[in-house]
């Protein structure tokens, strides 16, 4: 529990959260959960699922949802209507009087809540989740575009991230990105945070594997989106490398835009019997994912933290990982698993059957040590630590003229 006088009352704003599906929604609904169960009075101001605008308590959380519109060539997920948005959030602010605005992002909804909070005199915490790569497939943006639309994307992003009093990122990695970017003030590394209680270690895998209808041998799994930016065609042209050789298995649990695609991709290589399309696991059911599991594979290079390798690890898996952003920073080569340059499909598949050898369960031992180094705990105890500075100081000194480093 927070050791204050008075528990903080904090208000997140986020442009994507549940029952949207991504890591930057997750992480925000875990961050406003688990600071309500700590004491804290918790409201988040979203984009409504629904489109029409509601407030509803799920919990300990209040959710304001805004108006929403479905997202071009994303039917799956929403953003809340620029029209009326400023407003209503302006309203939300003054019936709350927050101590501090925690806002995830620098797009619409994120923005409007920083510039309200900021002309209110409420002290805004900005905790950046965006990479340029992972929006290109969905915005169709054409390859010969992306160059340009990256750094102009950064441009922007920086020159919102000014306007907060602290800025946070889940890695080291991430932050001398934002610092390569162009932002000059200090940001602090607060990683997402794993729960280690609801992911752990699980000695039974044939009962999981039952649970997915999936046959009881070596199996490799990857929890996220089936979209170009995860590259998940990698890993299945290294699982056909490794089958002639092994009686192994992969399973993707997760939809998007690529599934056909990679459906044809396993069918075209002789392995479409060896890979299992999970589809949409709620979040609930994701341990049973990992627990199915001997090993974890992530081929994208996009990566600001990824929870999902943290909850693999978390579950006592071992990894390969493309060496590419802050995936270093997880994994240990030789200690929790290794490390493969990105693209080389011979190497990921080298690296795989060295997991699934008999080094296996010490490696997924190292996973799980690194792993309790993420602890969710301690990631909330930080932003309160950051959230109680801002309350105490208040917006009297502009953005960037102090510090809240710890």
């Amino acid at each position: 529990m927070f050791h204050t006088e008075r528990p903080l009352n904090v208000l997140i704003a986020s442009d994507t959260y549940p029952p949207d599906v991504n890591g930057a929604g997750y992480f925000t609904r875990r961050l406003a959960e688990g600071l309500a169960e700590r004491g804290h009075r918790v409201h988040v101001v979203c984009p409504s699922e629904e489109g029409e605008p509601y407030v509803t308590v799920n919990g300990r959380v209040t959710e304001h949802r805004l108006r929403s519109a479905p997202i071009p060539f994303q039917p799956d997920m929403r953003a809340a209507l620029p029209l009326g948005m400023g407003g209503h959030i302006a309203r939300i602010l003054r019936r709350l009087g927050p101590d501090v605005v925690h806002v995830q992002s620098h797009f619409t909804l994120s923005r409007s809540a920083l510039r309200r909070a900021r002309s209110m005199a409420v002290p805004v915490v900005l905790t950046n989740h965006f990479m340029p790569d992972n929006l290109y497939a969905h915005a169709r943006v054409p390859r010969s575009m992306q160059r340009a639309a990256g750094a102009a994307a950064w441009r922007d992003m920086v020159r919102v991230a000014m306007e907060a009093d602290h800025v946070t990122t889940p890695t080291p990695r991430a932050a001398a990105l934002l610092r390569e970017k162009g932002f000059a003030r200090d940001v602090e590394a607060i990683s997402c945070g794993i729960d280690l209680e609801r992911f752990h270690p699980c000695s039974d895998r044939s009962g999981p594997r039952a649970r997915f209808g999936l046959p009881d041998r070596d199996t490799v799994v990857f929890v996220g989106r089936l979209d170009e930016e995860k590259r998940i065609d990698e890993t299945i042209r290294a699982l056909a490398r490794i089958v002639p050789e092994r009686d192994v298995q992969l399973a993707l649990a997760g939809t998007g835009q690529r599934e056909g695609e990679l459906r044809a991709l396993a069918a075209r290589l002789g392995v479409a019997d060896r890979v299992f399309f999970l589809g949409f696991v709620p979040d609930e059911d994701l341990p049973s994912v990992y627990a199915a599991g001997d090993a974890f594979a992530i081929a994208g290079v996009a990566e600001l933290q990824s929870i999902a390798t943290l909850e693999a690890m978390s579950t006592g898996l071992p990894v390969v990982a493309a060496d590419a952003m802050a995936l270093p920073h997880l994994v240990s080569e030789g200690r929790n698993g290794y490390l493969f340059p990105p693209g080389d499909d011979a190497a990921l598949a080298e690296r795989l059957l060295t997991v699934l050898g008999p080094d296996r369960e010490k490696l997924g031992e190292a996973s799980r040590e690194v792993a309790l180094e993420h602890d969710h705990h301690r990631s909330l105890e930080r932003f309160e630590r950051v959230y109680g500075r801002l309350r105490e100081w208040g917006t009297a000194v502009w953005p960037g003229e102090r510090s809240l480093v710890a």
